[in-house]
């Protein structure tokens, strides 16, 4: 049946879950070093997506679910529960659409992937602003909220921030409740740290850290060609990522990954 039953799954599914489960898992992929961060994500969607259709059998073909879900069994795994305090769970979220309640389901879904009932770290990524606006203390103030009741709801035991200026990071310090344990900023648009940005963070206890990433680390076109090129002749367009979840699970005495994953949400338009 093959991606034909997948097709006839997405053309059903008002959602599309996928997880890639342990990449250290992959051996594909253990052979295989991604230039960036951007392909590796497309990677990783496609040989889920690949792997997920080649299993779909007819008696799946007819089925109906709000929330398809979408990963390759042999590569999941879970933590096991006697060695989660060596352990510590970190995740960046990138927030493809303006949606901060899709922090809940991000943090959600992590921990009963992961088999944890708490995440120790979460940043988030600034989310996409409008062309010609800048990023504001109002705009990040309905995400960090959310946020800040999962830390109150012990689901997030740290929250922090990317790409924040040393004015927005204290803006954002000063106004939240919960305040940011971190700030990573992009060494592609500063070779060195800011001085005002390194100041404020050590004053106030922030740790600074780098990264990578691009700015859409995973966007709308790039989702639905490689949906496209995955599954044939689905209707790719109608899918809308919502967000998308990269974590790491670090054994704390020796400083190694143990476990390094994606999760993404999308969405299908009826229209």
């Amino acid at each position: 049946m093959g991606t034909e039953g997948a097709r006839a799954l997405l053309e059903r599914a008002g959602r599309l879950t996928l997880q890639t489960g342990n990449l250290l898992n992959w051996g594909c992929l253990r052979k295989k070093c991604p230039a960036t961060p951007g392909e590796e994500v497309r990677d990783c969607i496609q040989k889920t997506l690949t792997e997920w259709s080649s299993k779909i059998g007819p008696d799946q073909n007819q089925e109906t679910l709000e929330v398809l879900e979408c990963s390759v069994a042999q590569a999941i795994e879970k933590i096991n529960p006697e060695e989660r305090d060596e352990l510590k769970v970190s995740a960046k979220l990138f927030i493809v659409g303006p949606n901060f309640s899709s922090i809940r389901d991000a943090a959600d879904l992590a921990c009963s992937a992961l088999g944890v009932a708490q995440l120790d770290s979460v940043i988030i990524a600034p989310p996409p602003v409008e062309d010609g606006t800048n990023l504001s203390l109002e705009y990040l103030q309905p995400y960090w909220k959310e946020l800040e009741n999962l830390v109150q709801n012990k689901k997030i035991v740290a929250i922090g921030t990317s790409d924040l200026d040393k004015t927005l990071l204290e803006q954002l310090y000063l106004w939240a409740q919960v305040k940011p344990s971190s700030n990573q900023v992009n060494l592609a648009s500063c070779c060195v740290m800011p001085p005002d940005l390194t100041a404020f963070a050590k004053e106030f206890d922030i740790q600074l850290l780098t990264h990578n990433d691009p700015k859409e680390l995973l966007c709308e076109a790039s989702f639905q060609e490689v949906l496209q090129e995955s599954i044939q002749n689905v209707k790719a367009n109608k899918w809308i990522p919502l967000w998308l979840l990269r974590y790491s699970v670090i054994v704390k005495s020796r400083g190694i990954i143990k476990s390094k994953g994606y999760i993404i949400q999308a969405k299908r338009n009826a229209s």
